[in-house]
C-alpha cells in the first residue's frame, strides 16, 4: 500500500532498539524502551503560511531523525508498525543520513 502524508506530516519507521547493554547484559523485550530514533519513510508537501504560500519541510526521505518520547501516532501499514507525526515533533536530523550528506 502507498501512503502519502498530508501537509507538514512525516511517516517514520523506528530504528530497532539495542538488545544488549554496553556490558553485555541482554535486555528482555518487556524492559526495553521504544527507541526515539527513526528513519523518514515519506513526507508531506509542507505547511501553508498565513498568505497561503507552501513552506516545504526540512526533512527528507531516508533522513535519520530523533523525536520526543511521546511524539506521533502509531499506525500499522502492511503489517509494519510506523509513526506519523508533524515535523514540529522532530527534534533533529542525525548527521550522516542521506539528505544531510547531499546538502553538504
Amino acid at each position: 500500500m502507498k501512503f502519502r502524508p498530508l501537509h507538514d506530516r512525516v511517516l517514520v519507521r523506528r530504528v530497532e532498539a539495542e538488545e544488549k547493554t554496553a556490558g553485555g547484559i541482554i535486555i528482555p523485550d518487556t524492559a526495553q524502551e521504544k527507541p526515539q530514533e527513526g528513519e523518514v519513510i515519506a513526507v508531506g508537501p509542507g505547511a501553508r503560511d498565513e498568505s497561503g504560500k507552501l513552506t516545504p519541510l526540512d526533512v527528507r526521505v531516508d533522513d535519520r531523525i530523533l523525536f520526543g518520547k511521546w511524539s506521533g501516532t502509531e499506525i500499522k501499514i502492511d503489517g509494519e508498525e510506523l509513526l506519523i507525526m508533524k515535523e514540529s515533533d522532530i527534534l533533529g536530523v542525525i548527521e550522516g543520513s542521506a539528505s544531510a550528506r547531499q546538502a553538504a
